[in-house]
C-alpha cells in the first residue's frame, strides 16, 4: 500500500489490489467537492499505455519505414499463401510454415517452441516476422530485437533477454467496473464572475426508463468539454477512472442540423439503468508487472525505461501471484513472440541463457533469423551451422527463405512505390528491377525516393528511366565500391600495413 494526496483535501491513499490497477478510497468529506455519482481517479499505466498507442499511431502515420508496407503473410482460411498480398510476395513455401507456426501462437496453448528462419541476405525474413507480428493484432505481445542490442554495461546479457522474454509475455485480466450510460440531456457549468476558482456543473442524463442530475467537479468539466459533448450525444463514464466515451448521438436528434458529417454515428437511447456492470479487460506484460513491483524504480520507470536490472525474487512473487489469477479465473496467460533478428551475434553465455529459458513455463514463441551459413560461433573456435551451436539447433524448426525471382522483385518495388507515394514508368521500374537482380534488392529500394527527388527537381510528375540512371551514377552499390577501392587501394591510408598482415598470413 502506498500514500497519497488527494486532490481536494489532501487526504487519499492508494491501494494496489493488483500490480496494475489502482484503488481510489475517498474520505467521506471529499464527497461534496468531487460530486454526487462520480468519482475521478487516474490509473497511470493505463496513461502511459495510451500515450504510447498514440506516439505508436502518428510514427505509423508520418513515417515510411523499411517493412511498413506490409500488413500480414498473405495467407487465405486454408493457410495457402496468395502470389501477391498484404505486402508480402513470393516466399510461398516460408509463408505458408509461418502461418502453421502463426496458429500455435494464436491457439495459446503450447508455448517455449523456437523458430530459425535462415536464408541469403535480402530474402525477405525479417519481413516474414513483421507479417506474424501485424497478422497476431494488438492483443498479442510481440518483441522484437537484435542480436547485438543485448550487450550493455548497465545491465548484464542474461537479465536482457529475461527482459524481452518477459515483454513477451501477456496477462489478461478480467475486471468488472461500474460505468454510467446514458443520453445527454442538458449540461450546465457555472463559471465565477471573477474568473478566479473552481467550475461546478450539473449533467443531466437519461435513458428511455429514468433521468438522474449528477454534480460536476472541475475535472469531470474539463473531461466533457476535451470530447466536445452537447446535448443529445449517448456516452458513457467509467466511474473508477472517469473516462469518457462518445458512442453517438440519438436518434431523436436525428433532424437537429440539416447537414452532419460522415463521422456522426446514431444510436439508440439506452434502455434500463442508468449505472451498469462491464466487464473490462486488461493486457498487460509481464515485465510491466515486473517494473512495477520493483522497489527501486516503481511505476515510475514505465515513464523514463530506466528499469535496470529486476530481482529473480520479485519475478518469483509475481510467477507464483499470476499463477494463483489462473487458478481462481482472474487471469489468462497470453504467449507472445520473441524476435531475435541477426541472432549470430549472441555468444555462448546468451545461446546456454536460451537453452534453459525456452523450457520454462511462462516462455514466448522463439523466432530467430540470421543470414550466416557455416561460421563461427561468437567468443569461441568452434564452427556451427548458422554460428548456433549444435544442442540449441537441435531444438529449433528451421525456415528456408528462397532467393527472388526477376517478376517477385518487380511486384516489391511496384509495392515499394505505393507505399511511398512515388508515381514511375513501367520502363523505369523495368530498369530498376535490373538493377535490384544484379546489385541488392535493398539498394534498389533506396533509389525509388532518390530518383523521386530528381524527378521533383525537374518539375516531373512521373520517375523515368533518366531519372533513376542519373541517381544509378550519383550512389554506388557495393560491388562498384569494392571494385575502386581495389583500382585505387594504393591512395587510401593503411594500405600498406594492410599489405604487410597479407605477406604474414600467407
Amino acid at each position: 500500500m502506498r500514500s497519497m494526496k488527494c486532490v481536494s483535501c489532501d487526504d487519499f491513499e492508494v491501494v494496489y489490489l493488483w500490480p496494475l490497477v489502482l484503488h481510489h478510497t475517498w474520505r467521506k468529506k471529499c464527497l461534496p467537492r468531487r460530486g454526487v455519482g462520480i468519482r475521478v481517479a487516474f490509473n497511470m499505466a493505463t496513461a502511459a499505455a495510451a500515450k504510447v498507442q498514440e506516439v505508436r499511431e502518428i510514427t505509423r502515420i508520418e513515417r515510411v519505414g523499411a517493412h511498413s508496407h506490409i500488413r500480414g503473410l498473405g495467407l487465405d482460411d486454408s493457410l495457402e499463401p496468395r502470389p501477391v498480398s498484404q505486402g508480402m510476395v513470393g516466399q510461398t513455401v516460408a509463408r505458408r510454415a509461418a502461418g502453421i507456426i502463426l496458429e500455435m501462437i494464436k491457439e495459446g496453448k503450447i508455448a517455449g517452441r523456437a523458430v530459425l528462419i535462415a536464408g541469403q541476405p535480402g530474402t525477405g525474413k525479417t519481413a516474414i516476422a513483421m507479417g506474424m507480428a501485424q497478422a497476431l493484432g494488438q492483443d498479442t505481445p510481440f518483441t522484437a530485437i537484435s542480436g547485438s542490442e543485448i550487450f550493455s554495461l548497465e545491465m548484464s546479457k542474461t537479465e536482457a533477454l529475461m527482459q524481452a522474454f518477459r515483454k513477451s509475455i501477456g496477462v489478461r485480466i478480467k475486471e468488472e467496473t461500474e460505468i454510467i450510460e446514458g443520453e445527454v440531456v442538458e449540461i450546465q457549468i457555472d463559471r465565477p464572475a471573477t474568473g478566479t476558482g473552481a467550475k461546478v456543473g450539473k449533467l443531466t442524463l437519461k435513458t428511455t426508463e429514468m433521468e438522474t442530475i449528477y454534480d460536476l467537479g472541475q475535472k469531470m468539466i474539463e473531461s466533457l468539454t476535451k470530447e466536445k459533448v452537447q446535448a443529445g450525444d449517448i456516452i458513457t463514464i467509467d466511474k473508477a477512472t472517469g473516462k469518457i466515451t462518445k458512442l453517438g448521438r440519438s436518434f431523436t436528434r436525428a433532424r437537429d442540423y440539416d447537414a452532419m458529417g460522415p463521422q456522426t454515428k446514431f444510436v439508440q437511447c439506452p434502455e434500463g439503468e442508468l449505472q451498469k456492470r462491464k466487464e473490462v479487460v486488461h493486457t498487460v506484460t509481464l515485465h510491466e508487472i515486473d517494473v512495477i513491483n520493483s522497489r527501486t524504480h516503481g511505476f515510475l520507470a514505465l515513464f523514463s525505461g530506466d528499469t535496470g536490472e529486476i530481482k529473480a525474487e520479485v519475478r518469483e512473487q509475481i510467477n507464483a501471484k499470476v499463477a494463483e489469477w489462473r487458478e481462481e479465473g482472474k487471469a489468462d496467460i497470453v504467449p507472445g513472440v520473441l524476435f531475435v533478428d541477426e541472432v549470430h551475434m549472441l555468444d555462448m553465455e546468451c545461446f546456454s541463457f536460451l537453452n534453459r529459458a525456452m523450457e520454462s513455463d511462462l516462455a514466448p514463441v522463439l523466432v530467430m533469423a540470421t543470414n550466416r551459413g557455416l561460421t563461427r560461433i561468437r567468443g569461441t573456435n568452434y564452427q556451427s551451422p548458422h554460428g548456433i551451436p549444435i544442442d540449441l539447433l537441435d531444438r529449433l524448426v528451421i525456415i528456408a527463405t528462397q532467393p527472388y525471382q526477376e517478376r517477385e522483385v518487380k511486384h516489391i518495388l511496384r509495392i515499394r512505390c505505393e507505399e511511398e507515394d512515388v508515381e514511375m514508368s513501367d520502363e523505369a521500374l523495368t530498369v530498376l528491377t535490373r538493377i535490384a537482380m544484379e546489385t541488392t534488392l535493398r539498394y534498389a529500394i533506396q533509389l525509388i525516393t532518390t530518383a523521386h527527388l530528381v524527378c521533383k527537381r525537374r518539375k516531373g510528375t512521373e520517375v523515368s528511366v533518366q531519372d533513376v540512371k542519373r541517381v544509378y551514377s550519383l550512389f554506388w552499390d557495393e560491388a562498384r565500391s569494392s571494385q575502386f577501392l581495389k583500382e585505387y587501394q594504393q591512395e587510401f591510408m593503411f594500405n600498406e600495413m594492410a599489405a604487410d598482415i597479407e605477406m604474414e598470413a600467407a
